[in-house]
């Protein structure tokens, strides 16, 4: 039984959004080091070739496909669909934030936020199932936030845009079930990426509230990628419409 792995993702195609960098680049790395074929897709191609080339080919020799792409553009999910082998899985991970107060909400930045966090997602998913291009029995994982569930000052456009992807999925996951495609959410605390430094917050504030957490630290992609993992997997096969918290504690 040595070669018994649950979590084992080979005979797999699996899209991940937001592929070239934090969450999504570590997601798709470890999704190939568990034998999955890859399509990365974002808008920085140069960006999705550098985690290509951290990721080793999948277990069956087939290439991992870099297709870039605007999802805040109808025309680019089109185009990106359109490129698309049969997915056995989806994580569909993109997102932004930018931090402003209730009283401060400018609209472009509101349309902007809930356009790439919230309606880009679900005009994803549409056309996936237009297109048929979701096999029987696969799973789709989208990375929501803790924000969700728990509040800060400046973060009511990002918490709530993260608290709708989480609904949708839930109802996404009931129209599904017929064809066992499985629907869940991870919701991911503080965690180091990218997506800190767009939020007008020095990093010594950030130092000092990660040792708020019970486990005393922010994550970083590699602790979030194995929960992708296991929900992409068999191991996960009478799991949907649910959101897991993973969060180094934050959250209890």
């Amino acid at each position: 039984m040595k070669d018994y792995n649950p979590f084992s993702l080979c005979g797999k195609t699996v899209l991940v959004t937001g592929a070239s960098s934090g969450i999504g680049r570590g997601i798709a790395v470890e999704c190939a080091k568990m034998g999955a074929r890859v399509v990365l897709s974002g808008r920085n191609e140069e960006q999705l070739c550098e985690t290509l080339s951290q990721m080793p080919l999948a277990e069956n020799k087939e290439a991992h496909l870099v297709v870039p792409a605007d999802l805040a553009n109808t025309e680019s999910i089109d185009a990106l669909v359109a490129q698309l082998p049969k997915l056995e899985g989806v994580v569909q991970n993109a997102g932004i934030n930018k931090r402003m107060t209730c009283q401060f909400i400018k609209e472009g930045d509101m349309q902007n936020i809930l356009r790439t966090n919230l309606e880009s997602p679900i005009l994803l998913q549409k056309a996936l199932l237009k297109k048929k291009k979701i096999a029987d029995g696969g799973s789709v994982v989208f990375t929501a936030s803790l924000a969700a569930w728990r509040q800060t000052p400046g973060n009511a456009v990002y918490s709530a845009s993260k608290a709708g992807i989480i609904a949708y999925a839930k109802t996404l996951a009931v129209e599904l079930a017929s064809r066992k495609i499985r629907v869940n959410c991870i919701l991911p605390g503080m965690v180091w990426t990218d997506i800190l430094n767009n939020t007008k917050i020095d990093t010594e504030t950030y130092r000092e509230n990660e040792k708020t957490y019970p486990l005393g630290r922010y994550g970083v992609p590699a602790d979030i990628s194995p929960l992708a993992v296991y929900l992409l997997s068999e191991a996960s096969s009478w799991m949907t419409g649910t959101s897991i918290n993973i969060d180094g504690g934050a959250g209890v």
